[in-house]
């Protein structure tokens, strides 16, 4: 028996089950249910940038020709694309007010936070009369309108401008100065204590944040490095939120790859450890996918990630971590059957779907003008800093977006599909299948007599011949094929394909359930 040659073409007719007409029912937060579900597709945003006209097309954003960076109403207009492709959350890094002093890039990083519980005035409108925070809300508001849940980035320090107003707040050497964590120049350490003492002023810090977006009608929070703040700290801060809104999300930048302090000055607290302490997410180690090369370690990291969450007395979830605004683009690392991949592990795997604006078009984040000096600057550096291969944060410049035509489909056809086979992903039983061929991974989701088998191929550069063994397969089952290139050969208890370099396979098996 040979499958179908191609994209299953029924699939993309879920593309045209999105409706126009919004519900105008009073927004309820289910984002906690939603997330610990595996059902959220996550969309993360840098609204500088997100609704930027960049006129003359030079990638920065010229406000002397009129042009307009990216703000909370301009970035309205580009929600109902959002929706179409699938996304149902947006995680949108800070919107606090950023620091100018040693700073980098012309308008300074998002994440070097001024204050804690204002909003940034660099995503006001111009050309509206409504306060930043009003225009806030409005942007929250047609956002719920579109059933598309809000998650707030918390930055993880101080910008020096806060340091220099208060440098009580703040981690000390020995020498008496501010401390730096890792390579972040332009922030300095905050003292939040440790676990028998927290510092109640850098709690108070944070606790007006979450007041912020609890007012704002925000759904939950991101907390950046959360690893260098103690678990009480955080456990205080999660049951304070809880008490005003019991589905408010916490997710953790964690994970446990990571193992060391970001300073020697620094408090270190395990994702483990932070789970405990009442988040309900973290990053988890998708990420290593750009190092991994076989197939055995793939399999490994998915089950390993799998057991790490199953020890809670409540359940806890992940997000698919393999491209963030902190990984180079996968263009740069392996190309378009890269992103393709990502698509589709978190398309079938029990996670939170995680992707960054720009990926689903193949931008690549290179930007001509990066780390060149600039005419003009908002901050104390002269220089366009940028990080090569990542969507800047730094500076006033152009939406994030590529020029590829195919991947966007994908996106949209999978995302769509992953709600379709939700009850398949979160209720069914992780089943590794071996394998002919060390490069090629696969594994099966199955539930119910259904069953979802992935297979891709590691090895980037060549073609992998395989066989891939699955227990009761044979030549009668009805396979459709969801994303297949080539067309497998069925066998009794295994099928036998050809895949290109870096190509995934997804194929449902209907009335088979893998042991």
């Amino acid at each position: 028996m040979r499958l179908m040659k191609r994209l299953f073409i029924a699939l993309v007719l879920m593309l045209f089950t999105y409706q126009s007409g919004f519900c105008a029912d009073v927004w309820v937060n289910d984002l906690r249910n939603l997330f610990l579900n595996n059902s959220a597709i996550i969309y993360e945003i840098n609204l500088r940038t997100f609704g930027a006209v960049d006129t003359n097309k030079n990638g920065i954003i010229d406000f002397d020709e009129g042009e307009e960076s990216g703000t909370f109403l301009n970035a309205i207009s580009r929600l109902d694309s959002l929706v179409q492709k699938g996304i149902n959350t947006i995680h949108v890094m800070p919107v606090t007010p950023v620091g100018k002093t040693k700073a980098l890039g012309t308008a300074g990083s998002l994440y070097a936070a001024l204050s804690f519980d204002s909003l940034n005035p660099q995503l006001a409108s111009r050309q509206s009369a409504l306060s930043v925070q009003d225009q806030a809300r409005k942007f929250i508001a047609e956002a719920h309108k579109r059933k598309i849940r809000v998650i707030l980035d918390l930055p993880s320090c101080g910008s020096y401008d806060l340091y220099m107003q208060r440098p009580e707040l703040f981690v000390k050497d020995k020498s008496g100065q501010p401390v730096v964590p890792a390579d972040w120049t332009d922030v300095r350490l905050l003292n939040a204590g440790n676990e028998t003492a927290v510092n109640k002023d850098v709690y108070n810090l944070f606790k007006g944040f979450v007041d912020m977006a609890l007012e704002l009608g925000v759904d939950g929070i991101r907390a950046d490095v959360a690893t260098n703040k103690p678990a009480k700290f955080w456990k205080d801060l999660i049951t304070y939120s809880r008490t005003k809104d019991p589905q408010f999300l916490w997710l953790a930048e964690a994970s446990e790859s990571w193992t060391e302090p970001v300073s020697p000055y620094a408090v270190f607290t395990p994702y483990n450890k932070l789970l405990e302490a009442g988040f309900d997410g973290y990053y988890g180690s998708y990420f290593n996918l750009k190092n991994i090369k076989t197939g055995k370690e793939l399999i490994n990291l998915i089950e390993q990630t799998n057991t790490n969450l199953a020890g809670y007395s409540e359940h806890k979830a992940v997000i698919g971590s393999f491209s963030t605004h902190d990984e180079l683009s996968p263009i740069l690392i392996s190309g378009k059957r890269y992103s393709e991949m990502i698509v589709w592990l978190n398309t079938t795997l029990p996670v939170n779907s995680y992707f960054v604006d720009g990926f689903d078009t193949c931008d690549n984040y290179i930007y001509l003008w990066a780390n060149k000096k600039a005419p003009n600057t908002y901050t104390d550096d002269d220089y366009y800093f940028a990080h090569r291969g990542k969507i800047d944060i730094f500076n006033f410049s152009r939406q994030p977006g590529g020029k590829d035509k195919g991947l966007p489909l994908t996106f949209a056809v999978a995302n769509n599909l992953k709600k379709q086979f939700i009850s398949v992903i979160n209720n069914g039983k992780f089943v590794p299948l071996k394998t002919s061929n060390p490069s090629v991974f696969a594994y099966a989701v199955t539930y119910k007599e259904k069953s979802i088998v992935v297979t891709g191929n590691l090895n980037f550069r060549n073609i992998s011949d395989t066989v891939v063994y699955i227990p009761h397969f044979s030549v009668d089952c009805d396979v459709i094929p969801i994303k297949i290139e080539d067309s497998p050969i069925a066998q009794r208890g295994s099928f036998k394909v050809t895949l290109n370099p870096g190509e995934t396979q997804v194929l449902l098996l209907n009335n088979l359930e893998i042991k």
